[in-house]
């Protein structure tokens, strides 16, 4: 019988995430999690269309399927889905780590023109293709960790040249990356040091200018505004993620980090996440809990920075759907590692493995509004990463230090340590 195209069955693994059957919201117990043992994958094209024993699958698909036969102990899980990083940025800022270590806030870094400010001045300096090229290879260290999806977010240009400059090479960094990049405009990131005009002036001027651009070059179809003391407060950027949401675009925002008010604002005008949350009280929690905003923790921030972790137990216990990214940044977060990141949270907040690795896939995938991606059953995108261990708990027991042993993205396998 002749070969169905594109019909691949691949196996066995010794263990096999589905991720189904998991609420999209609230705590979650070890034993919701769907693990199927000796397991297969039938891929259709660029969509899984059946998971199950492997054994009946061979029998069932034998002659219609090609057979990529496994060899050794692999455990296969969703492909990781980053929800918040910072990855399209040159420069780094390797001062502000050892001034923060030497008792400088955050904020005082900030307010002597560090921070956030030094990386506007390096990416600017930086050229379009030179941007693209260190954002496709931050990319690539990212998919060797097993994410598959990668939201990036501009916010290092807050001239409205220089954050198109940002998101085109966004773009073009897509378009050679094996992992798919969802681009962010972050043009409220801050204001910029040498805007003449008020905030209120420079957010006008953004949405005016900056917003039509989006849609027409097709840059990004989402919007991130920092609710800070030292970027925007919540009366002033309220008006500004309003009008962008008129204008059909996704809001997230940086909400909650040193002090609250931005959870409420991401809250109150239906945001696909707010994300920080470490100064989140229980009014906080409470309002995310009840809504349909997903909580985005960034355990790598408060380890770069030194602060309280988002109350990522609480959060859940109450009811919100809790994601985990690794907010990859040159300043606060530098690391670029998710799944350490996440393991740490999880040790810190005591969370239970299929709560972190819902937050890794389909609740991190929810934060994005994508709905195809994050479990492995039919029908959804046939991303997945394989990790050469005879126990899924392995994973998060070595604390990110098992890498993948390869790494699956729309059907075709795009990393393996064999190569």
């Amino acid at each position: 019988m002749k070969m169905e195209k594109d019909l691949k069955l691949i196996g066995p693994f010794r263990q096999l995430l589905t991720m189904d059957n998991i609420p999209l919201k609230g705590a979650v117990k070890d034993a919701k999690l769907q693990v199927i043992e000796h397991a297969g994958i039938l891929i259709e094209g660029e969509l899984v269309q059946e998971v199950g024993d492997f054994d009946f699958l061979c029998q069932k698909w034998q002659d219609k399927a090609v057979l990529i036969r496994l060899e050794g102990d692999q455990v296969a899980l969703p492909g990781f889905v980053d929800c918040h990083t910072h990855i399209s940025y040159a420069g780094q800022r390797a001062n502000d780590f050892a001034l923060r270590n030497a008792g400088s806030s955050y904020l005082e870094i900030a307010e002597a023109g560090g921070g956030i400010w030094s990386t506007v001045t390096h990416t600017r300096a930086c050229t379009e293709e030179d941007l693209t090229e260190l954002t496709a290879d931050r990319a690539a260290f990212l998919l060797a960790q097993g994410v598959t999806t990668i939201e990036v977010k501009s916010g290092y240009g807050l001239q409205i040249e220089e954050e198109l400059k940002i998101l085109r090479a966004i773009k073009k960094a897509n378009q050679v990356a094996a992992a798919d990049l969802i681009p962010t405009c972050l043009a409220a990131h801050m204001l910029p040091r040498d805007y003449k005009g008020t905030a209120k002036d420079y957010l006008d001027l953004m949405e005016a200018t900056l917003f039509p651009e989006l849609k027409a070059q097709q840059l990004s179809n989402r919007v991130d505004a920092f609710i800070e003391k030292t970027a925007f407060d919540a009366e002033t950027i309220r008006p500004y993620l309003q009008r962008a949401k008129e204008m059909g675009f996704d809001l997230t925002v940086h909400a909650d980090q040193f002090s609250t008010s931005g959870s409420q604002v991401a809250v109150e005008l239906g945001a696909r996440s707010a994300d920080h949350l470490e100064a989140s009280t229980a009014v906080e929690i409470k309002f995310l809990a009840q809504s349909d905003t997903v909580a985005v923790a960034l355990p790598a921030a408060s380890i770069g920075i030194g602060c309280a972790f988002t109350p990522a137990r609480k959060l859940l216990d109450a009811g919100a759907c809790l994601a985990i990214a690794s907010d990859w940044n040159p300043g606060s977060a530098p690391i670029g590692q998710l799944l350490t990141s996440a393991c740490i949270l999880a040790t810190m907040e005591k969370l239970s493995n299929a709560e972190v690795l819902s937050a890794l896939t389909f609740r991190a995938a929810q934060a994005l509004n994508l709905h195809d991606r994050g479990k492995l059953m039919k029908g959804m995108r046939a991303d997945f990463t394989l990790f050469q261990t005879d126990n899924y708990q392995n994973i998060t027991y070595y604390q990110g230090s098992m890498e993948p042993s390869a790494v699956w993205k729309n059907g075709k396998e795009v990393f393996s340590t064999e190569r």
